[in-house]
């Protein structure tokens, strides 16, 4: 499973290996222990990686042999691959662009077969990015 925790100025993406009823579960759990809201709807999440980062053209094909309803690597610029998700937005329902987005590649009974490698995959193509943005940035 994939998490993108976002704030008001960025975003985070982490790779579980719970599977999302868990995770989800633990989350309602949680909000009504602390008695907070939390709204569970449908969404999608977009992020852009650099297109010459090592891997991305693999990362394409991956996406072509996974569930294509789930993950979308499309072409933004020549500087830019969009790497699309669709999953589930978790937050307090408020208007605030903070909360959580978690998504499964595919609900593969296997387990941690095709579909966790590639979200794997995924999450070191992200820490990547952010390794030469941040060299970039020195």
């Amino acid at each position: 499973m994939l998490k993108l925790t976002y704030t008001e100025s960025s975003f985070y993406l982490e790779y579980l290996a719970l599977s999302l009823e868990e995770w989800v579960q633990k989350r309602v759990i949680l909000a009504l222990r602390v008695g907070h809201s939390l709204c569970v709807e449908p969404s999608t999440a977009s992020f852009l990686l650099p297109a010459d980062l090592p891997g991305i053209e693999a990362l394409k094909a991956e996406a072509r042999f996974a569930d294509s309803q789930i993950i979308d690597v499309s072409t933004g610029d020549a500087e830019y691959v969009e790497i699309t998700l669709r999953g589930s937005w978790l937050s307090d329902g408020s208007a605030d662009a903070d909360g959580v987005f978690v998504t499964v590649i595919s609900d593969s009974p296997k387990g941690d077969s095709f579909a966790s490698r590639t979200e794997l995959f995924i999450q070191k193509l992200w820490q990547a990015a952010q390794a030469c943005a941040s060299v970039m940035s020195e």
